[in-house]
């Protein structure tokens, strides 16, 4: 049964025979062809949290093939879905999927499909030289993002790090100005740690920030990070490395301090079951290896696409990215896509068409 799975996948997703033979009894089997990729210049637009990971793999892509080109335009992921909704670009990102407003006003969610493309983890980064590896909790991070805990030697920071000399330097609190998916997993998460700040502040891509200033995306708020001594925001890891901040260790559910690493990433999202856009937090998730502060980062798709030659380049562009281009994610700082996750995905990429059939269809069982 697995290995007819196995076949049947592969005639999905590729249009080759499964195990097939030649003509003739112990001859050879017949040479898979290259698929049909299409062709055109695909622009996609959203969230800066994917944007390091997703230009690479771009660029990869393009040097393998040479007839289809994708320009993305980090600009958050608020942004990214006014340009999918408006039909002005082939592709729109955000950390999180369309809410249900969002889905009418881009035209029902039979003109659409929506998937994770990668993992990423939010850290917790700071400025603070000669102070590696602190730790943090949930409300400690909560308080300080609330503006209760002010300074770095404050009693609820000593009290998790009771070995260090911690400076009485205030804080310098950075955060996103600009709609933003990093935002919603950051705040979902705040939401789960501290009752007063689900209370005063909730979750969302925006929200009535209580301290601190804003900047626009993932690189705004590391480059406040890194201005200030003293300061500390939530940024993508990758945007850490960019630009040389320290990121601190984060509590977890089983009471572990993790690292925001790829590998704590991947765990949290292998634990979500039955991911959908309706099913999709995985932040504060159970494990004791898992990074409490992660998202997938969702790519939406419209289902007719008019141009079927640019519709092809379109659907096997992604078909690659969420399986092959998954390899290019962890050197990059992002968790590759659990199975689940890809699979979900495999199959929203089957709804699309171009003159009212399907770009990779499904095909029948033999």
């Amino acid at each position: 049964m697995l290995a007819r799975v196995s076949c049947v996948l592969a005639a999905l997703f590729w249009l080759a025979a499964c195990g097939g033979t030649g003509s003739g009894l112990g001859s050879p089997p017949a040479p898979t062809p290259a698929p049909d990729v299409g062709s055109g210049a695909l622009h996609g637009a959203g969230a800066t949290f994917p944007a390091p990971f997703y230009q690479k793999a771009f660029d990869t892509y393009r040097h393998r093939y040479p007839n289809v080109t994708v320009a993305y335009d980090a600009v958050g992921s608020g942004t990214g879905i006014q340009r999918f909704t408006q039909q002005s670009v082939d592709f729109g990102a955000s950390d999180v999927p369309l809410k249900p407003d969002e889905v009418a006003a881009a035209g029902g969610d039979q003109s659409l499909v929506e998937f994770p493309a990668t993992v990423g983890v939010v850290a917790v980064a700071y400025n603070l030289p000669g102070f590696d590896n602190l730790k943090l909790d949930g409300p400690t991070v909560a308080d300080i993002f609330l503006g209760k805990v002010k300074r770095w030697d404050d009693p609820e920071i000593k009290r998790l790090n009771p070995d260090v000399n911690l400076p009485a330097r205030a804080f310098a609190v950075a955060h996103r100005s600009d709609g933003s998916g990093t935002t919603y997993a950051f705040t979902d998460y705040l939401s789960k740690v501290s009752d007063e700040w689900k209370t005063k502040v909730g979750s969302g891509k925006t929200v009535n920030w209580p301290a601190g200033s804003g900047a626009n995306g993932n690189p705004g708020v590391a480059q406040l990070v890194q201005a200030t001594q003293g300061g500390v925001g939530y940024v993508e890891l990758a945007y850490v490395v960019q630009s040389g901040l320290q990121a601190a260790l984060i509590r977890n559910r089983a009471g572990n301090f993790v690292q925001p690493t790829p590998a704590g990433g991947t765990a949290a999202a292998a634990a979500l079951i039955g991911i959908s856009p309706t099913n999709f937090s995985i932040t504060d998730g159970d494990g004791t290896g898992v990074y409490p502060i992660a998202t997938l980062s969702w790519v939406m798709l419209r289902r007719a696409q008019s141009d079927a030659t640019k519709g092809r380049a379109l659907v096997y562009m992604w078909h690659w990215m969420i399986t092959d281009g998954q390899r290019f994610a962890t050197d990059l700082l992002y968790a590759p896509l659990p199975t689940d996750a890809q699979n979900f995905g495999l199959v929203q990429l089957t709804k699309i068409t171009a003159g009212d059939k399907p770009i990779i269809p499904y095909l029948a069982a033999g």
